[in-house]
């Protein structure tokens, strides 16, 4: 964890030391020190890392280290903010070194010199811990091979082993199931991989699975190795060795204790050879653990399996590649299997007394569905008493400091602290900055990939962006299941997450632990200096003089309150280390002028406000890469703007949301002469065009977007378009809309779009399909919206490699679409909006052939549902939005519809109408008796637009 603090300050001090010019007059060999002293622990504290935790002394050395790095970079900070600063290039590498320039004649202050002279006397004591240190960790890791211990943790995996029968609630249907995989006919060796977060129950699971009298019967050899993380493979073999000797009461080959592991697999393949063996691997971390057992299993068509227990999806995934195995994923409890398991538990199988019902669901919802968590937690209210109401509030309002301190749910803590302990260390800090968000918070992508990189968490590799690096950061907690995906982009990837109630117990306390991040869920003990503070709901907890002044990030959620918002205000004064700064959703009437004091911010989120101006001011914020201003009132920005040579994502526009989309339902900002010299932008949205062709030609220079969106666009507009997004080779993501939806949106000059286009949005009318379309091989999603095309728009669509999602808003005049065989490969998600002319909807068998979401809404012509739609066997959901009652009827079970054998292969099917200010969803039963014609399912009361897909 100090690892990444002290990289950041090696980086930083690297590019100022750098400079020919004497920097610091007397201090630069004092600042060398540091870095060097830095540079010599760095690779130290990545192996420190694995055994901080059981060495109490060590823990103290590194949290020293951590202080040091951040105490050097206050300093250095504390005196860039009196320099002035010219700014020209990219980066952190481009503002250091323009701003060594500046410091050429810069006097340090006494108090400056005193704070370098006490970093210097600290650095050397530091510098003698690591000597001793190195020394010692060279003797712990004698006994490790992969360089770190599982220590009392690896004590724990064996208490999943033995949890009753009545502990099990929810497990028969699993076994049943992997019972199936086990034993059906299929001969090869197959794999098959059980993977799910820690505390899950998989290795209860499993453990039931292999004692089974029926797996027992089926198989002629059995043996069950726990992995974990620090195995040793020879260890693992000759254990392997051992049990299936045992299990045909025969003598171990002489000379296997001495064996290496080359020949000890071949005793196991000369033995499983002929046989129809299967073999559990329990607690598997890594591709090369199964890597280094594969080869030992001999694969002869009898039938055998090989089942794994793992906490990793990639482990699952390639473990079965080879063998076409099953990846078998466990979810957690349903809602009534978690309550009964808990009645079990805590009231011995009786029903929870009615005063403590409400208490005991919150209890429950913190311990989202994981059995272990359930039965720890119901063993300790277990032996409370009942009519100590307040002891039971205790538990629900505080669980964090119980797992803390609390003997009987150490277990479980430690269980939960094996993944993060397993991450690299450049995940750590990743990881527990999602302490940042409140309890069921959804965390949103693209703002988390920005958050972490300015705060400095993301190091830069040869040939990606910081973007793409972050990107394969949060992929990687994905797989690790540490990060659960709850909704996903059409290409699959993650647009929302969320972390489970008890790892982010357990980060909120490793956090605060590591003065990482601070949230106003402590009450107390915060530490002395604060260095990235989330406020949640109320600045109720929140006092001044607890954090002093140099926070490097403020972020808050759920501030609605005049009060809190009030004392928001006061506490910017003192905020001007910051770097990040997030005030969404806080009512605020204006721009704080604090803020323009904040020479060191790089992202400031005013998102969902009430401002309505933007200050000429922001000039100051030299070094900002983020500006974000979604759902705020302004719509026109200060020239001064163009000033801030490093702004990479300028975001503003704010939507008016409607039960359908109408065509004015986002307004954007009015676009700026000069806007071109913003060269770093990589997202710019949403600009209105309305400045004339030489505004919008200047666009041409920002060839670093990877997203634009351009409102309010003329048919005259269309030549000066075209020519920019050309020369944009880099942009994953195109939304032009023109002023009105009869106004032309022509696109007919483009001959050569952007190579990478994932994401392409038109609004406006087409005169001629932009036939360059068919060219965009990464496509993802297109919308046509208003395009009233005439051209059949399916003949130039059909065959792009990419694609998963197509939707038509009065997008098409023509009376019939056929979706021919064999075509849309890839195609998942497909919406027909207001398609009015539209009376016919044919596909062939073969297309499609992977479509899981199909909705048509307000098509009055259409007549009948798709024909050909029995043969699109991968639909799950088909919607049907306001369509007339005649279409509706030919579906109806209840009435015999015609139809309704068609779409009874289909999970769920809907119809839904706006009524009365909600939408009203009725489902299509599979069973007439339990259906009413009109009856609604669902009745959701609410403004908002219906989302489209």
């Amino acid at each position: 964890m100090a690892e990444s603090a002290v990289y950041f300050l090696i980086e930083k001090l690297t590019i100022l030391l750098s400079e020919k010019a004497k920097l610091f007059k007397g201090v630069r060999k004092d600042f060398e020190y540091v870095r060097d002293e830095l540079e010599r622990m760095i690779a130290f504290l990545r192996v420190a890392d694995g055994f901080e935790e059981s060495d109490p002394e060590l823990k103290v050395w590194v949290k020293q280290v951590r202080e040091i790095a951040n105490d050097t970079e206050d300093v250095i900070d504390e005196f860039l903010l009196h320099s002035t600063l010219n700014h020209g290039r990219h980066g952190i590498h481009g503002f250091l070194g323009e701003l060594c320039s500046s410091l050429k004649n810069f006097i340090f202050t006494p108090k400056v010199a005193s704070e370098i002279r006490s970093i210097i006397s600290r650095v050397r004591n530091i510098a003698e811990g690591h000597q001793r240190y190195c020394y010692k960790l060279s003797i712990q890791e004698q006994g490790s091979s992969s360089g770190f211990v599982d220590y009392s943790v690896n004590d724990c995996r064996g208490d999943a082993l033995l949890l009753k029968e009545g502990e099990l609630v929810g497990i028969e249907h699993h076994k049943q199931n992997l019972i199936r995989m086990l034993i059906e006919k299929d001969l090869g060796l197959k794999v098959i991989s059980v993977v799910g977060m820690g505390g899950l129950g998989k290795t209860t699971l499993v453990k039931r699975l292999f004692d089974d009298s029926v797996v027992k019967k089926h198989f002629q050899n059995h043996a069950w190795l726990t992995v974990s993380r620090s195995f040793k493979i020879e260890d693992l073999l000759k254990d392997t060795i051992q049990q299936l000797f045992d299990e045909i009461k025969q003598p171990l080959p002489e000379g296997t204790g001495s064996m290496n592991s080359n020949r000890l697999k071949e005793i196991i393949r000369e033995f499983l050879l002929g046989r129809r063996y299967v073999l559990v691997f329990d607690d598997v971390w890594s591709i090369p653990a199964w890597e280094a057992i594969k080869y030992a299993l001999p694969n002869e068509n009898h039938g055998s399996r090989i089942i794994l227990t793992t906490r990793l999806i990639n482990v699952a995934s390639s473990s079965c590649i080879e063998t076409n195995g099953f990846v078998y994923e466990l979810n957690p409890l349903s809602e009534e299997e978690s309550w009964t398991l808990f009645c079990q538990k805590t009231f011995q199988g009786n029903s929870c007394p009615h005063h403590l019902i409400e208490i005991c669901s919150n209890i429950l919802r913190k311990c989202g569905g994981l059995p272990l968590a359930i039965v720890a937690i119901g063993g300790l209210l277990a032996t409370k008493n009942m009519s100590r109401v307040g002891e039971w509030e205790m538990l629900n309002h505080s669980l964090g400091p119980e797992l803390e301190g609390n003997d009987a749910l150490e277990s479980m803590k430690n269980i939960l602290l094996l993944s993060f302990n397993d991450l690299p260390y450049y995940l750590k800090p990743c990881f527990l900055y999602l302490s940042i968000y409140p309890e069921d918070h959804l965390i949103e992508h693209n703002t988390l990939i920005r958050l972490w990189i300015m705060e400095g968490f993301v190091k830069q590799k040869e040939g990606r962006t910081l973007e793409e690096v972050a990107e394969g950061y949060l992929n990687e907690l994905i797989n690790r299941s540490l990060v659960v995906m709850v909704k996903t982009n059409d290409d699959g990837s993650l647009k929302y997450g969320q972390i489970h109630d008890l790892y982010r117990e357990v980060i909120l306390s490793k956090a605060r632990e590591q003065n990482l991040v601070t949230t106003n869920e402590q009450k107390t003990m915060w530490p002395t200096r604060v260095r990235r503070l989330s406020i949640h709901n109320t600045l109720e907890h929140v006092k001044k003089e607890r954090y002093g002044t140099r926070a490097r990030s403020l972020l808050t959620f759920g501030v609605t309150d005049v009060q809190s918002m009030l004392n928001i205000l006061q506490l910017l004064s003192s905020f001007r280390m910051l770097k990040v700064l997030s005030l969404k959703d806080v009512p605020l009437p204006a721009v704080p002028k604090a803020i323009f004091t904040m020479l060191h911010l790089r992202h400031l989120s005013l998102r969902n406000t009430k401002v309505k101006v933007l200050p000429g001011s922001i000039k100051k914020l030299k070094m900002l890469e983020t500006l974000d201003l979604k759902q705020t009132y302004i719509t026109e920005l200060p020239v001064q703007i163009l000033e801030l040579h490093h702004l990479s994502h300028l975001l503003l526009y704010r939507h008016v949301v409607y039960s359908y989309l109408p065509y004015d339902c986002a307004y954007g900002f009015k676009a700026i002469k000069g806007i071109g010299r913003l060269i770093s932008l990589r997202k710019l949205g949403y600009m209105e065009a309305s400045c004339g062709s030489d505004t919008i030609k200047e666009i041409s220079m920002m060839t670093e977007l990877r997203r634009l969106c351009l409102t309010k666009l003329r048919r005259e507009d269309g030549m000066a378009v075209c020519s920019s997004i050309e020369k944009l080779h880099n942009l994953r993501s195109l939304n032009l809309k023109s002023t009105e939806e009869d106004e032309v949106l022509d696109l007919q000059y483009l001959s050569s779009p952007p190579p990478f286009l994932q994401r392409l949005y038109l609004t406006g009318c087409i005169e001629k399909f932009p036939i360059w379309i068919q060219s965009l091989h990464s496509l993802i999603k297109v919308y046509f919206r208003w395009s009233k095309l005439r051209d059949d728009p399916l003949q130039y669509l059909q065959d792009l490699p990419s694609l998963v999602h197509l939707e038509f808003l009065v997008g098409f005049t023509g009376e019939e679409l056929c979706f021919k065989a064999g075509k849309f490969q890839r195609l998942k998600l497909l919406n027909f909006d207001k398609l009015e002319p539209l009376r016919r909807v044919v596909v062939e068998e073969g297309a499609m052939p992977h479509l899981e979401k199909l909705v048509i809404q307000r098509c009055n012509l259409l007549e009948r549902i798709p024909q050909g739609i029995e043969h699109l066997i991968e639909l799950k959901v088909a919607e049907f939005f306001d369509m007339p009652d005649e279409f509706i009827k030919t579906m109806d079970p209840h009435r015999l519809g015609e139809d309704y054998c068609k779409v009874a292969h289909i999970p769920e099917v809907y119809y839904t109408f706006w009524r009365d200010g909600g939408w009203e969803i009725y489902p299509l039963e599979q069973n007439p008796a339990d259906m009413n014609f009109r009856q609604p399912r669902t009745v959701i009361r609410t403004q908002g637009r219906r989302n489209s897909l």
